[in-house]
């Protein structure tokens, strides 16, 4: 019997780097869309050029695929229009997927309230959830928080701000509820999801097993670093404003950082929790995966 193909897109990235080494422990074949040729030399692995933005590209990508996970977001292509470059990238995964039999997709991506207020980044992530769940696939749908990782754009912004600005003047985001979640585990949510087809058109929300403030986040991170922070919140600095000191402070690319900082004034926790009784996991703390994170930078 034919092992079943899994398609990885986005797997140059944060998430798919660490996703696709954990499924090579996987009876699959498993194939990897990238944009760049020697993006990724794992052995094992087949590799396919290609780029979501150009649909000619796709078809190579998607023949015989089972199961295809969905990492793709276009804020590193740059600020100004990410959001049509994002639903582009998911219209044409679709047509390509449905054309090619893709029997289920498994998408990675945010938590935010529905409404008219929320950020265009947590926007544009829910409308590309309801793009996928328009095919003829199954779609399951998890939404993440902050992801904290060594590399991961919300960790090194963190990361940071603590060991650079021993003194914040903040907007009240800072008081804002959020759920953040060690990598770690969601790479075992996206495996788990694989193997276990219960999950198969669900939606789920997941989230550690901390549910703090982002003026939480920051002390306890300083904490661990060794260092006393003093974050003083103030009404009249807005998310936008404050989005524009931190693209200068922190390493990450503004395209990336200001769309998420203005993210933050969305509370982000699960009202949810059907995944853990599918997929049970001790979840790892916050302070854990931070000392992990920083571990692995080490």
């Amino acid at each position: 019997m034919n092992r079943k193909i899994v398609l990885v897109t986005g797997a140059n990235g944060f998430i798919g780097r660490r996703l696709i080494h954990a499924l090579r422990a996987e009876d699959l074949q498993l194939r990897c869309l990238v944009r760049k040729a020697g993006a990724i030399s794992e052995e094992n692995i087949k590799i396919v050029q290609g780029d979501l933005l150009e649909p000619a590209t796709l078809p190579a990508a998607m023949a015989g695929v089972d199961t295809a996970y969905y990492l793709v977001h276009a804020m590193a292509g740059g600020r100004a229009g990410f959001e049509r470059r994002d639903r582009e990238a998911a219209e044409n995964f679709v047509r390509a997927a449905e054309k090619a039999g893709v029997r289920r997709v498994i998408y990675l991506g945010g938590l935010g309230e529905t409404g008219d207020d929320l950020s265009e980044h947590l926007k544009s992530r829910l409308e590309v959830a309801d793009i996928l769940r328009s095919g003829t696939f199954a779609t399951t749908f998890l939404r993440a928080a902050i992801i904290i990782g060594a590399g991961g754009a919300s960790f090194e912004m963190v990361k940071a701000l603590v060991e650079r600005l021993p003194v914040m003047i903040t907007p009240r985001w800072v008081t804002t509820l959020c759920q953040p979640i060690a990598v770690e585990d969601v790479i075992s949510y996206l495996v788990g999801c694989l193997k276990d087809e219960r999950t198969t058109g669900g939606t789920f929300d997941i989230g550690g097993p901390d549910v703090i403030t982002y003026k939480e986040m920051m002390e306890r991170f300083g904490r661990i670093r060794g260092r006393n922070l003093y974050i003083l919140p103030v009404p009249v600095l807005t998310p936008r404003l404050s989005s524009y000191w931190v693209g200068f402070i922190t390493p990450v690319a503004p395209s990336v950082s200001m769309p998420l900082i203005e993210g933050l004034k969305n509370e982000v926790i699960c009202r949810e929790h059907a995944i853990r009784d599918l997929i049970p996991l001790t979840l790892t703390s916050y302070d854990d995966a931070v000392l992990r994170s920083l571990a692995a930078e080490a």
